[in-house]
Order: C-alpha cells, then structure tokens, then sequence
C-alpha cells in the first residue's frame, strides 16, 4: 500500500511541475489538460484521476505556492493571539494592494480569473476559498478568541470565521477597483490605502482602539494619541 501511495503522490508532483511549466508559458486560459497531460507524458484520463478540472490544477499550484511563502509560514506558526491577528490581517491588505498595484502582472491576472471565476461558473474560486479557510482559518479564529479573552476585541455574535471572509472581500474588491490602467476609484496614496483598509477591517472584526493602537503601531494607526485611536491593521 506504501509504495502505491507514494507512487501515486509521485505522479500527483510530476503533474503539478508540467501544470506550473504550462501556466507559466501560456497562461491560465491558454492552458489546457490535455497540454498539461502532454507535458507530464501522460494520458488526460489519467489526470483527471488526480485533478478533475484545470481550475483544481491551478488552484492547487497556488495553494503550494502559499504554503511555500516563508513570511506566511511563519505567520501560521506563531502563537494565536491579538498581534497575530492583527498581523494576518495588515498581511492580507498588503497582499491585495501589491497584487494590483505591483509589477507583477502575473498576480493581477490571477485576481482577474478569481473575479471572472465568481462570474462564470465559481469553480475556482470555490477551490481556492476552501484552500485559503484550511491554511489560514484556524489560526484566524483562535486568534480572534484569544483577543476577546484577552479584553481587545467583543464577541462575535456569529459564525467568527465569517469575519475573515467579510475583511477578505472587502479588500479583494478595493483590488480590483486599482487593476484598470486608469484606476475605477481614486482613493488616494497607497500608503493612505492601505492605513485606511487595516482600521476599516480591523474594527469591522471587533478590535478596540487600545488594542490596534498597541498591535499596529503608529506608523499605521492614524490618529493615534487624539481623543480616540484608530483602529486599523
């Protein structure tokens, strides 16, 4: 049964190191299964035992892309707490804002086909949100209990990981508004942005001034030190 399964794994790689080859050639939408079967020197049946879509492909590949970033990784194992939390959530808004402002088109296009995905038939993005609520989700939600333990956050009234998925939109929207050459909205500086997204969010799951001004630290925190500090990630 052993060997089996690391065979089958084995195969599981091989496949996965074609798709990468072909997304990164071709694109997303240039690439098909039967081009990644071919890479791979393997039927497309014999794919789809392994991935049923071209979107679990790809959806896949991010996710170990993810799991390979150091800066997450270290992130994921650090103990739950309000920083963490705090930390998690500035990462995301930083993610979003350098995905669609960056030079690397490769990221924006990504974020286009999670849009059109939405649009279409959901495919990837059911993929991919199910991928992103394993890795990051249980650290999200014990962190966020330890915050309310902690007296720097209330309770949440429903289900806490929703909370993740508002803040995740939220920022995911603001992206795309930035990806035309001429920008939909006109927000301001980036680094405003970017201030502005963390206090939205980081209230918007419950945080209270005193904590974010302590987690976040002044550099973000507008407004820090006034009558009331800022909440923000």
């Amino acid at each position: 049964m052993s060997s089996l399964r690391m065979t089958s794994d084995l195969r599981r790689q091989l496949i996965l190191g074609a798709a990468k080859r072909c997304f990164a050639r071709h694109g997303y939408n240039g690439t098909t299964t039967k081009s990644v079967a071919a890479a791979a020197a393997i039927s497309e049946a014999l794919l789809f035992k392994h991935f049923p879509s071209k979107a679990a492909l790809y959806a896949e590949i991010l996710s170990d892309e993810c799991e390979a970033d150091p800066a997450l990784t270290e992130l994921l194992e650090r103990e739950p707490s309000t920083a963490t939390l705090v930390e998690l959530i500035r990462g995301m808004v930083q993610h979003f804002l350098l995905m669609a402002d960056g030079p690397d088109q490769e990221e924006a296009q990504r974020l286009r086909l999670m849009a059109t995905s939405h649009l279409d038939d959901g495919e990837f993005a059911r993929l991919l949100y199910a991928k992103i609520e394993a890795l990051i989700g249980p650290i999200f939600v014990a962190s966020l209990d330890r915050a309310v333990a902690a007296g720097d956050a209330r309770a949440c009234g429903g289900e806490p990981l929703n909370l993740f998925w508002f803040a995740h939109h939220t920022v995911m929207t603001a992206a795309l508004t930035r990806l035309p050459s001429m920008p939909c909205l006109a927000y301001g500086g980036p680094n405003d942005l970017e201030r502005q997204l963390c206090e939205f969010l980081l209230r918007g799951i419950g945080l209270n001034d005193a904590a974010i001004a302590s987690h976040l630290g002044h550099d973000q925190a507008g407004g820090v030190g006034k009558t009331a500090i800022a909440e923000s990630v």
